[in-house]
């Protein structure tokens, strides 16, 4: 049995070898001084999956901030939104909630149908949504990130790299912190629904405020990931993970090699980190969904066995949920011609005339005759009173 078991795993460590050049990109940095603790294949590009959605979210914020939208627009979901791919947001065709609430629903369920819906309302359009979050890459020094949807759903062409989310992640902190407390969401209520978060830190990791994870068959699980501990504020991305377990348990031993000093400044900032540009990103999908998907995964588990059972874990602790209650605002139809507005009333009389005659009221039943000088019209009977 022992034998065996040497076997396996040496067949294992042999599949970890056939894993492409740059896969796992890893970063560590200190969110107050931006200083790279730790970095491994920071700039490869890599597709971002719903990681994405951090980009999505930055482009509302913006958008409130200019006054374009409220928090309290409403944002419908189309048709075109809810033939997305899952994850959905559960809510029906022409549903409608508040933007505040949409953007909770989008951070902790990662619902693509709300990502659509977000970019529908403010962009009129999803290309015109996707050429502002292109906007904001290109104004952050983004170098190798490019988007073609609001969602992450697979495109070849949508593409990032742990140096550029990490920046990301560090803009929306920096430029719109009243709104991180819905990273730090793990649920959200809508009637019947209870959407949750699939960031395992938010509940286990004491310290954890977010941020987004991501997954595709191309790019693996993802994960951005903060942590506030001890007067410490560090931020870890993990790209590439073979499962929920390998990309959590990998984020939080980075999260604390930093918090122990195990890992020290590396004298460069996030910013200085430079990316492979015009390098192809890494495609998971054979490892991830491809025929030898199962033995990619054994492999990585015998490689990098925490948190499977019997292992040990860096997931031990016991944090409250956060959870946020969204409204359904009902169903609105886009489409339906809406009765003119009445036109703008003008008195048949002038009010001063009116308000002198003591016959106002009577004037008033029967415009254009003068009731005072023809007394043979009759006037309406009062009510009887009934006893």
């Amino acid at each position: 049995m022992l034998q065996l078991r040497r076997l396996f795993l040496a067949f294992a460590l042999s599949l970890v070898s056939l894993v492409p050049a740059g896969a796992m990109p890893l970063l560590l940095v200190d969110r107050d001084t931006l200083e790279v603790l730790y970095a491994q294949e920071a700039g490869q590009p890599w597709h971002p999956a719903s990681l994405t959605k951090l980009m999505t979210a930055y482009v509302a914020f913006e958008e409130i901030a200019k006054g374009t939208v409220t928090l309290d627009t409403p944002v419908r979901l189309s048709k075109n939104a809810l033939a997305q791919a899952p994850s959905r947001s559960g809510l029906k065709v022409d549903t409608s909630v508040s933007l505040e609430d949409a953007l909770y629903i989008l951070i902790v369920k990662s619902a693509n149908d709300m990502a659509v819906a977000i970019a529908e309302t403010i962009g009129g359009n999803e290309a015109a949504f996707v050429a502002k979050m292109n906007d904001v890459a290109r104004r952050m020094g983004l170098s190798v990130t490019h988007f073609v949807n609001p969602h992450g759903l697979h495109d070849p062409r949508q593409v990032s790299s742990a140096r550029d989310l990490a920046v990301l992640s560090l803009y929306i902190e920096q430029t719109f912190p009243q709104y991180m407390p819905m990273f730090r969401t793990s649920t959200v209520k809508v009637g019947n629904l209870v959407l949750e978060s699939q960031n395992k830190l938010l509940t286990s990791f004491a310290g954890a405020t977010g941020m987004k994870t991501g997954y595709v068959c191309a790019s693996g699980l993802n994960l951005v990931a903060n942590v506030d501990r001890n007067g410490r504020r560090l931020l870890a991305v993990v790209l590439g993970g073979s499962s929920g377990r390998d990309r959590n348990e990998r984020a939080a031993e980075l999260l604390l090699k930093g918090l122990s000093g195990e890992v020290r400044p590396t004298g460069q900032t996030v910013l200085a980190l430079g990316n492979a540009a015009g390098a192809a990103p890494v495609d998971m999908r054979p490892n991830i969904c491809g025929k030898d998907a199962g033995d990619y995964v054994k492999a990585q588990e015998a490689a990098y066995p925490m948190g499977l059972k019997g292992q040990p874990s860096y997931l031990t602790d016991t944090i409250a949920q956060l959870q946020h209650v969204a409204v359904d605002l009902g169903r609105i139809r886009a489409g339906i011609v809406l009765p003119r507005p009445r036109p703008a009333h003008t008195p048949a009389f002038p009010v001063q005339a009116m308000a002198e005659n003591t016959a106002a009221s009577d004037v008033a039943l029967r415009p254009g005759l003068d009731v005072a000088d023809d007394p043979s019209i009759p006037f309406p009977r009062p009510r009887p009173v009934f006893r």
